[in-house]
């Protein structure tokens, strides 16, 4: 699922490190899922604004065609995450075990196409030499 973007690459190995520490309170259920849960959906919520300000900060840096596209489907799912934060630290009907599942889902498809789609119009830039390293890192 790599886009060969290494800051990109790394920032996608902490969200599905995230998304397995959500899934393991799962599993623990009881105690376990209340103590590790909230702590790590606050982790989650700061992580996924965190790398989708860089993600998008670099797709405007290299003029990438399909940005207002790629930052809505950003924005759809902060708000679905910060809904479900909230129902759940309000005590509302909320199913953890779905959520993740749910999040584990849009991030791995989210990678596997959305992100891989600006990669390869990241590469061919680079290789044009329209792009640079620095465009990328910032």
């Amino acid at each position: 699922m790599a886009t060969g973007i290494e800051m990109v690459d790394s920032q996608h190995k902490e969200l599905i490190s995230l998304t397995n520490e959500l899934f393991r309170a799962c599993i623990q259920g009881g105690d376990e899922l209340d103590a590790v849960f909230k702590e790590t959906m606050s982790r989650m919520v700061d992580y996924v604004r965190f790398h989708f300000g860089f993600e998008q900060a670099m797709l405007q840096r290299v003029k990438y065609p399909n940005y207002a596209e790629h930052k809505g489907e950003h924005d759809k799912l902060i708000k679905e995450v910060l809904q479900e934060t909230k129902n759940y630290n309000e005590g509302k009907s909320f199913v953890p075990n779905k959520f993740v599942r749910y999040l584990k889902d849009w991030i791995v498809s989210h990678i596997a196409y959305t992100d891989k789609v600006y990669a390869a119009y990241i590469h061919e830039q680079m290789r044009k030499g329209l792009v640079t390293l620095k465009d990328i890192t910032g």
